[in-house]
């Protein structure tokens, strides 16, 4: 382990997958999959959302996040260098590396994705938040398509486009937890443009400035998805039913959104159950047409 982090203290307990499964507004893995697959997509998604902590949940006082980042890539690139490896989450992913032969540039990324967050609290263009999602948000949605062998330079595009816009949505939904940990990824220029002070983030509810910003970028994140839609027609097999949930989750969250006005501060807005099987179903159906 980086001395530094021995000195400063202890990094945050990896989360249980039933946590893991519930942070998520998509299903991790869908009880209908295979066990085998199940368990490569909630080892991934332990992994990733492991690595979000380190950048965003509480620690322990004296933590050194950017520490902490650096000695558990550290022991990522042991993992891939067939050394002994000691962390949990990295002993859990270590069969889903081999067996589906994951490079470990993606895994990296979202390392570096936390790493910005800890020198990065403000985006002055939506370009340049596109350019933070493809840190954050991007590399998952290949490692996703690499557990299926079915990652070809066209499919990882189109996955792209979805899982920017699920990054987006998410954004969206944690507005006020953000501001609260003195970060904002809504655009400076667009708070700019609708009017919008940054200390009305901390409000109990929305103004109507901010309602029509959610309004407009919830609009736009509803035609990335429909960008990267054709995925799901390329797919085969059960990807095609894995990648129509995670879909079904962001469309499902965007109806979320819009019955609550646009304003996730008054109230947590979430997904319903019966949303998401309603927008995967149409997905899946859409491709059998």
């Amino acid at each position: 382990m980086n001395n530094r982090l021995a000195k400063s203290g202890a990094p945050p307990s990896p989360r249980p997958v039933e946590q893991v499964r519930a942070a998520e507004n998509f299903p991790v893995a869908l009880r209908v999959l295979p066990a085998r697959l199940r368990g490569h997509l909630h080892a991934l998604y332990g992994y990733a959302r492991y690595v979000d902590d380190l950048g965003d949940e509480p620690v322990a006082p004296g933590v050194d996040r950017l520490a902490a980042l650096d000695a558990f890539e550290a022991e990522l690139r042991d993992l891939y260098a067939g050394r002994l490896i000691h962390h949990p989450v990295l002993r859990g992913l270590a069969p889903t590396v081999v067996e589906c032969r994951l490079p470990m540039e993606p895994l990296s990324r979202l390392i570096e994705a936390n790493r910005v967050d800890q020198r990065v609290t403000r985006y002055a263009t939506f370009a340049e938040l596109l350019d933070y999602c493809k840190l954050s948000a991007n590399p998952v949605g290949e490692l996703v398509l690499r557990v299926f062998r079915q990652a070809d330079a066209q499919s990882i595009a189109w996955s792209d486009q979805i899982c920017t816009a699920l990054q987006i949505v998410e954004h969206l939904q944690d507005i006020g937890e953000d501001h609260e940990r003195g970060r904002i990824y809504l655009p400076t220029e667009e708070l700019t443009r609708f009017g919008v002070a940054e200390a009305e983030l901390a409000a109990a509810t929305a103004s109507p400035g901010l309602r029509s910003l959610v309004r407009m970028q919830a609009q736009r994140a509803r035609l990335q998805i429909e960008a990267g839609r054709p995925l799901i027609g390329a797919l085969h097999g059960w990807a095609r039913v894995a990648v129509a949930g995670y879909l079904a989750g962001g469309l499902a969250t965007l109806d979320a959104l819009a019955r609550a006005d646009h304003d996730p501060l008054r109230r947590p807005v979430r997904p319903t159950r019966r949303r998401v099987l309603t927008h995967c179903a149409a997905a899946i159906g859409r491709r059998r047409r």
